[in-house]
């Protein structure tokens, strides 16, 4: 067994047998969540969640990201469908590395940004490109960036589950009344008439 240099560790005495092996997937897979909480602000990631279907994962998005907060839609992929940069330099962007775009025709892939570290990663807009590569490379010039940028994901557009018009209803609240709030239920009121009819 190599030496371990932990102090807690070598005053255990430790079997020398080969670790069993893990599973292959021990858990579910996992997936990002994109939110867009105001219509003037940009998609953003909101975090991450563990799904057994991206169907699912939206569901759930649903219900972790937008219950409490403004939301006007969720955008969930696959993490293992993003195609993430390495991290850049506080001073230096990421797009200085490509000089030149190949040809920017093909599949539509969605770019994000993350501009200083510790914030999210916001959504800087779409390119058509054959690689996720050849993607940042055409960002580099048709997406505008306010600072140099520090990291990338780039995500095929046809890999999101994206809301639909349709489904935005479920974020609004209504004059139509789509949904009742729950002072609609005027239940104080009904259980002080209740009271009255019994006495």
């Amino acid at each position: 067994m190599d030496k371990i240099l932990d102090p807690r560790l070598q005053r255990l005495t430790l079997i020398n047998e080969p670790l069993p092996a893990k599973p292959e997937l021990d858990q579910l897979p996992t997936f990002e969540v994109f939110v867009k909480s105001r219509a003037a602000r940009p998609w953003r990631h909101e975090g991450s969640l563990h799904a057994s279907t991206l169907e699912m994962a939206f569901v759930f998005a649903k219900e972790q990201y937008s219950r409490r907060g403004t939301c006007l839609g969720i955008w969930v992929i696959a993490t293992h469908d993003l195609f993430v940069t390495d991290y850049a330099d506080n001073q230096t962007d990421i797009y200085d590395q490509f000089t030149e775009a190949p040809g920017c025709s093909g599949e539509a892939w969605e770019v994000f940004h993350m501009y200083k570290r510790g914030t999210q990663h916001t959504h800087a807009g779409q390119v058509s490109a054959p690689t996720p590569q050849a993607a940042l490379a055409c960002a580099r010039n048709a997406l505008e960036r306010p600072r140099p940028v520090l990291n990338a994901w780039v995500g095929a557009a046809g890999k999101f589950r994206k809301s639909t018009p349709e489904e935005e209803a479920m974020w609004q609240t209504t004059p139509e009344k789509l949904f009742r709030e729950a002072i609609d239920y005027k239940t104080n009121e009904k259980i002080k008439a209740f009271k009255a009819t019994q006495s």
